[in-house]
């Protein structure tokens, strides 16, 4: 298959709607004379009239959907696993699926859809014309946004959603990893997690959409999602539960991405980078070219090979109250 070309942060989310969010978007095969063979990533971008955006081979497709809410809207990246064999087709599946999936106020619904969409994929993949290996898998970091009500999120697996401002760039979900497993299982302290998580770069996840989880039982694969919550997880990161309503600060940006944009030697260097990188832009789609433009400028050794994608939400000043509490970011 043919590598398709970048795709411009000023075009992809062209014409599109988002209310008082400005939101751009970005995907490409990777940087560097290192090129994956194909992009398995995936975003789904639905704007407030129910015109959607994803990503079909790699080449953004556009698409009206019928009776879809006015003012609802609704945000995805997706990193199929290409380890596991047919990570394309598990993210354009799992993309589809959110596409039929009716707008949900509340995060509950929106688990138990999603839940339903996980199981139903399984099946789909369990059959012969799929082969016998590994189950695939892709992660899913997704906002839903409802109108007049708080942004919902949903996520499972290792694609992250951050909160850029001026002073910081801080992460507001948990890795699905096994350094979080044992944290989980108190084998595992808050300054190695953070060390292990975001200083380094370890491409194994624990939990992936349609794959399962390995969070259950460490012994084997069990097929239901499992949820990371405050029930479950040390009190130093029960605020990054995986579903949960947000707060979104004004004048903040938010970036929902795969681990492509921070899979080399210091990430959490190059996330340190963001705030100035970002700073200074009042356009999410200019923030996001100089986002990429300098994460292409690195020398090839820095970056290790994969796709990347990422959408960014740039919320207006003074709109709304700041009321989101986030961790020590490290």
């Amino acid at each position: 298959m043919p590598i398709p070309p970048p795709l411009s942060p000023s075009s992809l989310a062209a014409a599109l709607r988002f209310g008082a969010l400005d939101v751009a978007a970005f995907s490409c095969v990777g940087a560097g004379p290192r090129l994956r063979e194909e992009n398995q990533d995936n975003l789904v971008l639905i704007d407030t009239a129910g015109e959607a955006v994803f990503l079909r081979d790699g080449l953004p497709q556009r698409r009206r959907l019928p009776g879809w809410r006015a003012g609802h809207a609704r945000v995805a990246v997706l990193d199929g696993m290409g380890g596991h064999g047919h990570g394309r087709e598990a993210a354009e599946a799992v993309a589809a699926g959110l596409l039929a999936l009716p707008p949900c106020d509340g995060a509950a619904e929106l688990a138990q859809r999603l839940d339903g969409l996980h199981a139903g994929l399984q099946r789909h993949f369990a059959g012969a014309a799929f082969g016998h290996g590994a189950r695939p898998g892709t992660t899913l970091t997704m906002l839903e946004l409802p109108a007049g009500g708080a942004p919902l999120l949903y996520h499972a697996g290792d694609s992250r959603l951050y909160e850029i401002t001026r002073t910081h760039a801080a992460p507001l979900s948990v890795d699905h990893v096994p350094a979080t497993a044992f944290a989980m299982a108190g084998l595992l302290g808050e300054d190695d997690w953070w060390r292990q998580v975001h200083g380094e770069h370890r491409p194994q996840v624990s939990q992936a959409f349609i794959l399962g989880n390995a969070f259950a039982d460490p012994a084997r694969l069990s097929d239901p999602l499992f949820e990371l919550s405050a029930a479950n997880l040390p009190a130093w990161l029960a605020p990054l539960a995986d579903r949960r309503a947000l707060a979104l600060r004004p004048g903040a940006s938010y970036l929902l991405a795969t681990d492509g944009l921070w899979s080399c030697s210091d990430p959490d260097g190059w996330v340190g980078q963001w705030p100035q990188l970002l700073g200074g832009r009042a356009k999410a789609a200019t923030m996001l070219a100089a986002l990429f433009g300098a994460y292409d400028a690195h020398p090839a050794a820095f970056f290790y090979p994969d796709n990347v994608t990422a959408i960014l939400l740039r919320t207006p000043d003074g709109a709304g109250r700041e009321e989101t509490a986030l961790p020590d970011a490290r």
